[in-house]
């Protein structure tokens, strides 16, 4: 009797060791996943959440129909791409010189972090003073090469390359510093055996580093392609008073700033709840399309 509860107890304590994390889970990520779901297909007012109204897949419908909407998804697709495949293709430049035997690695190390450290709402308005029409920075250094000041917020291009800037500035050393635990990994017999042969610097990057780093290479391209539809911080900041909108033109609003928009100054919680539960289908489907390409491509290569 004594031994068979002895086992039992010895069973389910896995199982009581991990139930708090499942319970905070349910509590904060399952359930706020689902009501969301449950509000999207509901007419609710922010004025009066109380109150709500059956309208099935109606909200979806006049999501898809609204031509804010598509350009919200336009405008997240091109800022996602400008920002992100640059950014990862620095912080890979960037780990391969840290990954040298440099003076003062720790210092660089520690400076890369220190973009990822700064806050959302710090950056975008220092980089909005750059990006200044009248008194920016990056004009004034534009017009010592006789080049006519930009107006950075107001044209579609100029505003999302501006955006993009400020991500990339953002996340590029927290990427660097992933891509350098990844090398760190790699053994070392490998790049003697490629110098050995007579590979170069460049060779043994690209035939010995860049293989070896497939599986963090993936893991920044899943992660920073959740983050670039999600980027919400930086253009509702930059664009200030119209920040809500995504400039005066919406000509850089984001599917995160189109969900702020609907929900918080047009009071629609239902049509922004649908706008969420879009970019959470369009997540997984990128991750999943990401994923797929990225296997296939690396299996062929190999």
């Amino acid at each position: 009797m004594f031994k068979a509860r002895r086992r039992a107890g010895q069973g389910s304590a896995p199982y009581l060791f991990v139930a708090p994390f499942f319970l905070v889970f349910a509590a904060f990520g399952l359930f706020p996943i689902l009501y969301t779901a449950w509000v999207s297909l509901h007419a609710v007012d922010l004025q009066n959440p109380n109150e709500s109204t059956w309208v099935g897949l109606e909200n979806y419908r006049k999501l898809f129909s609204s031509d804010f909407f598509w350009n919200a998804l336009e405008n997240t697709f091109t800022i996602g791409v400008i920002s992100t495949v640059p950014q990862l293709c620095i912080a890979l430049g960037i780990a391969h010189l840290l990954n040298y035997r440099l003076r003062g690695r720790t210092f660089f190390r520690v400076a890369m972090l220190m973009p990822y450290a700064t806050s959302v709402a710090a950056a975008t308005l220092v980089f909005s003073g750059l990006f200044g029409r009248d008194f920016g920075m990056i004009n004034w250094l534009l017009g010592q090469v006789g080049v006519n000041p930009v107006d950075w917020d107001s044209g579609r291009w100029t505003s999302q390359n501006a955006l993009s800037t400020i991500i990339t500035w953002r996340w590029v050393g927290y990427n660097a510093l992933i891509y350098l635990a990844g090398m760190q990994s790699v053994p070392a017999d490998l790049y003697e055996s490629a110098a050995i042969d007579g590979a170069s610097r460049w060779q043994q990057f690209r035939y010995v580093t860049i293989p070896s780093l497939r599986p963090t290479i993936l893991f920044t391209i899943v992660v920073s392609t959740i983050g670039a539809i999600q980027v919400f911080g930086e253009p509702l900041l930059f664009g200030g008073v119209s920040g809500h909108l995504g400039g005066a033109g919406r000509q850089y609003q984001t599917l995160g700033v189109l969900l702020y928009d609907e929900g918080w100054f047009n009071y629609k919680l239902g049509y922004a709840a649908a706008v969420a539960w879009t970019m959470f289908v369009i997540i997984v489907v990128a991750v999943l399309v990401n994923t797929t390409l990225a296997r296939r491509r690396w299996r062929n290569a190999a």
